[in-house]
């Protein structure tokens, strides 16, 4: 009897009423494998940063503390992501404490990351153009503090709406709203944060890149391809986070079903680009970080 029960078990399974139970979640493919990629070469990347420095010498001791402190932000950012894409592929199997957590680290270190870029900007932009140390003297460890503070205080939403959730078979570790008002809320700020982070460092390097040009006898194009690169990476990178996120406050106040399903059925994508910036950051940032000192000083001339 139990033989014949246990057939009539097997066969329901594997009947075409009955599918089996898929081992893996295929709809996480696609970002799993951009942050896999991001993970095998971010990691390596800035952990290199750190050990080597390349061209950190020629830095004033604020930036040199500011790229550290880009390229720690940047390594917390990608050493979860082997967890994350378990949850994308799998059933989180954690607890809710764990995808709290995850969530919090992960976010206070993307916020962590853009503030440094976006400060980073600045100081270079007070330094070249308007050619003053003054922002050189501002204590280095009161400004990381805040930074990061900032930083915490910013990633708080992800500790609020990060919930374990169970969709069809799956249970994930994913944001959950209790309300729209709240969706709303959580959406705009997050919008707002990346449209002025954009706007920050977009003329604050256009600014650079005349200042320099302007320079006597000094004209380079790779001053052009470094600063264009910097703008243009950072523009393609983030603007796609923030335009989901306002396209899914529209859907929300205009109850938009496809509009919504659109960016739902995008947003991992969106988000693996978040993480692609913290892979080509260290390329950016501390290897062409020679080029601006070269920049600085020709400026003075």
């Amino acid at each position: 009897m139990e033989q014949l029960n246990s057939s009539l078990v097997l066969s329901n399974i594997s009947s075409p009423g009955h599918p089996p139970p898929a081992s893996w979640d295929s709809r996480g493919l696609v970002p799993s494998v951009v942050m896999s990629v991001c993970f095998l070469l971010g990691v390596p990347g800035n952990i290199a940063v750190i050990v080597l420095k390349p061209n950190w010498q020629h830095l004033s001791s604020l930036s040199q503390t500011l790229m550290l402190n880009l390229v720690i932000s940047d390594l917390l950012c990608l050493l979860p992501l082997p967890l994350w894409i378990y949850n994308l592929l799998h059933s989180w199997t954690f607890g809710q404490a764990a995808c709290k957590l995850l969530a919090y680290v992960t976010y206070c270190s993307i916020s962590g990351s853009l503030l440094t870029v976006t400060v980073l900007s600045v100081q270079r932009f007070v330094q070249v153009v308007k050619l003053q140390k003054r922002f050189d003297q501002v204590g280095k460890r009161r400004l990381l503090v805040l930074l990061w503070l900032a930083a915490m205080i910013l990633s708080i939403p992800s500790l609020v709406v990060r919930q374990v959730t169970t969709d069809q078979q799956w249970t994930k570790c994913k944001i959950h709203f209790s309300s729209k008002t709240q969706q709303v809320a959580v959406l705009l700020e997050k919008s707002l944060r990346g449209f002025v982070s954009i706007s920050v460092v977009g003329f604050t390097y256009i600014g650079l890149y005349r200042k320099v040009n302007q320079a006597a006898l000094f004209n380079n194009p790779q001053t052009t391809r470094l600063v264009t690169s910097i703008i243009v990476t950072f523009f393609v990178l983030l603007m796609p986070y923030c335009i989901i996120n306002v396209l899914r406050v529209a859907a929300i106040l205009l109850k938009n079903k496809g509009l919504l399903k659109f960016c739902m059925d995008i947003w991992e994508i969106v988000k693996a680009l978040i993480f692609v910036n913290s892979c080509l950051n260290p390329l950016l940032y501390a290897f062409a970080s020679r080029n601006i000192c070269t920049m600085c000083q020709k400026a003075e001339v």
